[in-house]
């Protein structure tokens, strides 16, 4: 693997470049090609992910008290449990069975109160870890302040595109981590951001360079 060279930001190891600018935090994390696919060949991130995207992804993760994604994203990249607690957003209630394989840490829900599997994501995950946040859209701001006030202090959104749309939209997010890989390949892919037009001023804190491959730390600009 390439030597990383930092071009804007403090000249120091990943774990300092990465740190957090305050608590709470919450960040986002996507990874899309030059010309701005979120997904390759395989429908899923995996067949773009680079060496230094992965490394980043992992040290996002260490950092982070708790993940958030999207149960599209947590199934068609086939998520595998983890240690840290994750927060699965669905309006269905629908809990991807990849999430409670094997050892697990815990697994909380954020749904609204017309979801067709309430009851069962209920029965599945107890009571306590299924957040109803809105009748037809889920609250994120308000899934934020209970996810502080469980003590959940840097928080991680890892997509997918319609999730971090609707964080930003809602004024949930503090920084856009991004990972530009050195590869073309055209086709019809998402991009980082699905849904409604948003606009959301960001301002570049650090840019790191790894065997061509770009990784952007952007503050929302409030």
């Amino acid at each position: 693997m390439g030597r990383v060279r930092v071009l804007i930001g403090p000249d120091a190891a990943l774990p300092e470049v990465y740190a957090a600018s305050r608590s709470p935090w919450l960040r986002s994390n996507m990874v899309a090609t030059v010309d701005g696919a979120t997904t390759g060949s395989s429908g899923t991130s995996k067949t773009i992910n680079s060496d230094a995207d992965s490394e980043v992804f992992a040290l996002l993760r260490e950092l982070a008290d708790v993940i958030i994604v999207g149960a599209g994203t947590a199934r068609s990249e086939n998520y595998a449990p983890n240690p840290k607690p994750m927060v699965v957003v669905s309006r269905s209630a629908s809990v991807p069975e990849s999430l409670l394989e094997g050892e697990h840490g815990p697994v909380l829900l954020a749904t609204v109160s017309r979801a067709d599997k309430l009851d069962h994501a209920r029965e599945l995950l107890g009571p306590d870890n299924v957040l109803v946040l809105g009748s037809h859209r889920v609250d994120l701001a308000e899934l934020r302040r209970l996810l502080e006030a469980r003590g959940y202090q840097q928080l991680l959104a890892e997509g997918g595109p319609h999730l971090l749309r609707d964080l930003l939209d809602q004024g949930c997010v503090d920084e856009v981590d991004t990972t530009v890989v050195p590869q073309l390949i055209g086709g019809t892919h998402p991009r980082m951001l699905d849904g409604p037009p948003v606009d959301v001023p960001l301002r570049l804190h650090t840019l790191v360079e790894q065997d061509g491959t770009l990784l952007a730390r952007w503050l929302v600009d409030r």
